[in-house]
């Protein structure tokens, strides 16, 4: 397992393995001795940054039973997200200062813990000012609940505007960011408000250093040979997915895996981990082989050669 050091507000530095464990799948409390297998194997391979958030259903009473069960919390690092609409009212956002203490109270107790490392806003809405946002978030950091804070879902240009607001009222600054990000390029967003890197957003990173935290690294299984071309039964898949780009981004995968002797979802995984800034894969494991193969591929070294041919739009 390959790891990278974050800079927590407490001055503390700590190690995050570069595969992060998705936990959006431990959706009931049926999953739970499914998901104490995974976060098993996760813990044994020396993985220690889980991802969840209040909206993943009892995904944060799953890791907090298994926390408590394993006695593992000085082992791993929590992440840990809020401020997501609610499925009754979609539409209205939940930045509020109410709000948001209400879902990190509520995240809190469900992991069993009275202190999350990473804590990101899990929308945006760009109708309210960064002003009333950020000092809610400085208040959490200040009072000892939350080591650092980060966005997930904010464009480049929201997350400039809160920190430059954070450094002229000295609060605490945004210090990482979780949007979608893997080899393949979106059509379009996979599900409402949510945000994937573009290139612009890559510069950013590249810039300022800010880790990035990328979910659906595998572009939701385009990388794991069950989809073609000429395969277009899952339309969403068709919608946000398919393009010639990605196609050729697929064969130069595969062709790649064949030469370093892994599978191309690997390769895939690889190309996140290997990027010009600390960044990390959020995985969301539905078995400990994927744990096993998902680790793996953080170990594959990707030189700026090999990144570069796998995107590139040269066609040979």
């Amino acid at each position: 397992m390959k790891y990278s050091a974050f800079k927590l507000e407490t001055g503390a530095t700590i190690r995050l393995s570069r595969i992060v464990l998705g936990t959006g799948g431990f959706y009931t409390q049926k999953d739970t001795d499914n998901s104490f297998e995974i976060l098993d194997e996760y813990l044994r391979l020396r993985g220690n940054c889980i991802d969840t958030a209040r909206q993943y259903g009892c995904s944060e009473h799953i890791i907090g039973e298994w926390l408590k069960s394993r006695n593992c919390r000085n082992k791993v690092s929590i992440l840990t997200k809020g401020g997501h609409p609610s499925l009754t009212e979609p539409s209205k956002s939940r930045l509020s200062e109410p709000d948001l203490r209400a879902d990190l109270e509520e995240s809190l107790k469900n992991l069993s813990t009275d202190f999350v490392e990473l804590y990101a806003l899990h929308r945006d809405d760009e109708d309210i000012p960064v002003s009333e946002i950020m000092p809610t978030l400085h208040l959490f950091v200040k009072e000892g609940k939350v080591g650092a804070i980060g966005t997930s879902n904010w464009s480049v240009e929201r997350i400039a505007a809160a920190n430059e607001y954070a450094r002229q009222h000295q609060l605490t600054e945004f210090s990482f960011n979780s949007p979608g990000f893997s080899l393949a390029e979106c059509n379009r967003p996979r599900w409402p408000g949510c945000v994937m890197a573009d290139q612009s957003m890559i510069d950013w990173h590249t810039t300022s250093g800010k880790p990035l935290f990328a979910w659906s690294p595998q572009a939701s299984g385009f990388f794991s040979g069950k989809y073609s071309p000429d395969q277009t039964r899952n339309q969403e898949m068709v919608d946000v997915y398919y393009s010639d780009d990605n196609w050729r981004r697929y064969y130069r995968a595969c062709k790649l895996a064949e030469k370093l002797n892994v599978s191309t979802i690997q390769v895939a995984l690889a190309y996140v981990c290997n990027q010009p800034f600390p960044s990390f894969a959020i995985v969301g494991a539905r078995t400990k082989q994927q744990v096993q193969q998902a680790v793996q591929a953080s170990e594959i070294g990707l030189d700026d050669q090999a990144q570069r041919w796998l995107t590139s739009k040269i066609t040979h």
